[in-house]
């Protein structure tokens, strides 16, 4: 029986970041959706698209037998991970509206999952990449504040400003010479960021998916907040155990 799969992102630019494989064979099929149909990429597909499913196919392969589970202490940026959580698609309203974001349950919200894992996950991407979903737009924390140092005063930004704004590339990190983003992002900023996803969400949970992302960054745990992994997406799936 072929295999399909349901994907929620996928990064193209990703995808180009590695050598065009050489002609192997599709173990099975692999379902994208779209808003309104669902296109199962066999054998009636383009070729393009079927060469896209292809290179996706061998890297999952190559990456899955490198990448480390994403709750590992000790993850450099750069790193592999592999991830399956509950978790919740967002966009940021306004100005970021093209960044997508990932984030998994808040505090307290699923204690299963968070005793199993003792870590945070935060993914970031572009909205162009995903595919047939649309996130939900939220309302973020403060981006900018005013000193009020002089009668005019000066907009500066706050560490949650900071934390989007390094995160927030209109491509994909280490994608078309794009440097990634700073690995010295502001912990109270990203958490800053996170509150108000979870804020946004405290009753709705996330649904269980699935993939492989490269590592931006790696937060300490703190006295009030958890170890926290940020990372970009290469792909994003509905946990199919978890349906």
């Amino acid at each position: 029986m072929n295999e399909i799969r349901e994907f929620v992102y996928l990064s193209d630019a990703k995808l180009q970041q590695f050598s065009q494989p050489r002609r192997f064979v599709l173990p099975g099929a692999v379902r994208l959706t779209t808003p309104a149909v669902g296109v199962d990429v066999d054998a009636p597909a383009a070729d393009s698209e079927r060469d896209r499913m292809r290179r996706l196919e061998k890297l999952d392969k190559y990456l899955g037998e490198r990448a480390e589970w994403f709750a590992e202490p000790g993850l450099r940026p750069g790193r592999w991970v592999w991830f399956e959580a509950p978790l919740r698609c967002v966009t940021l309203q306004g100005e970021y509206r093209h960044m997508v974001l990932f984030a998994d349950p808040a505090p307290g919200e699923d204690p299963h999952y968070e005793q199993e894992t003792g870590c945070r996950l935060l993914l970031h991407g572009s909205a162009r990449h995903l595919v047939g979903y649309t996130p939900v737009a939220v309302e973020g924390p403060a981006l900018e504040g005013i000193d009020g140092g002089s009668s005019i005063g000066t907009t500066f930004l706050t560490t949650a400003g900071q934390a989007v704004r390094a995160l927030s590339l209109e491509h994909d990190p280490v994608a078309d010479g794009v440097m990634p983003p700073p690995t010295n992002l502001n912990g109270s900023g990203v958490r800053d960021l996170m509150n108000a996803v979870d804020a946004r969400h405290g009753q709705a949970p996330g649904a269980w998916m699935c993939g492989l992302a490269r590592v931006t960054v790696e937060l300490p745990a703190t006295e009030s907040a958890a170890r926290c992994l940020v990372a970009s997406p290469l792909s994003v799936e509905y946990a199919r155990d978890q349906a």
